[in-house]
């Protein structure tokens, strides 16, 4: 029997409950991050400013592929990131914004991650690229977010934070936090020396790799 699809309320609810637990697993702070993910021709996201731990699924925005809303409630001011996430990427799902601390930290350096663990490979190439700066919530950034994003599902944002996306909102969270685990390692490893980093050719074996990492035969799941 096929599964019926969420509803809008069940999303929202995912959503609000997401943000908790970014909050919880300390990648963001306060409302500062933001979550969406795709819902019909549009999508649902966190609303301008209103702490996690008040909303509720009705506080939740629904934005078109437009950036028009019928909403009472403004979305994140960076719902453009979000638009142009799903417009561009038809496999994204879920998206995730976070002003995580090392992320963050690397990106007001504008230093791109590179291959210094083979990790690297879960935000989808050899690199974690870092955007151009632009004021939030700007097309600007928008922009510059999609150049570091070609090829990737993950990039930091100049002076900002970092964004990602997955196929859903358990892995876009689960890739947030991979991310930031990432940068924290790169940070320290910087620390005491200059870190080995991995040739193109081993990163390409690693990305081979990876297309059956965490799969499990379909009768295990």
């Amino acid at each position: 029997m096929q599964s019926r699809a969420p509803s809008r309320a069940q999303l929202s609810q995912q959503v609000i409950d997401s943000c908790l637990a970014m909050n919880a697993r300390g990648i963001n702070q306060g409302s500062a991050g933001n979550i969406s993910v795709r819902f019909e021709n549009g999508f649902l996201i966190t609303p301008s400013g209103m702490a996690y731990d008040r909303l509720q699924p009705e506080h939740i925005v629904l934005v078109d592929l437009d950036g028009s809303s019928q909403d009472n409630l403004n979305p994140s001011s960076e719902w453009r990131m979000h638009r142009d996430i799903y417009a561009n990427r038809a496999e994204a799902g879920a998206v995730l914004h976070a002003h995580s601390t090392f992320a963050t930290a690397l990106s007001c350096l504008r230093n791109d991650i590179p291959a210094f663990h083979y990790m690297i490979a879960v935000a989808g190439g050899h690199s974690i690229r870092c955007a151009d700066y632009a004021l939030f919530g700007t097309q600007a950034l928008s922009d510059h977010m999609l150049v570091a994003l070609d090829g990737r599902r993950a990039c930091l944002l100049g002076t900002h934070g970092m964004i990602c996306f997955h196929d859903n909102l358990d892995k876009a969270l689960w890739l947030g936090v991979e991310i930031e685990t990432l940068a924290k390692q790169y940070w320290h490893a910087c620390q005491a020396g200059d870190p080995v980093i991995l040739s193109p050719a081993q990163m390409d074996e690693v990305l081979v790799q990876f297309q059956g990492y965490g799969k499990q035969p379909t009768a295990a799941q």
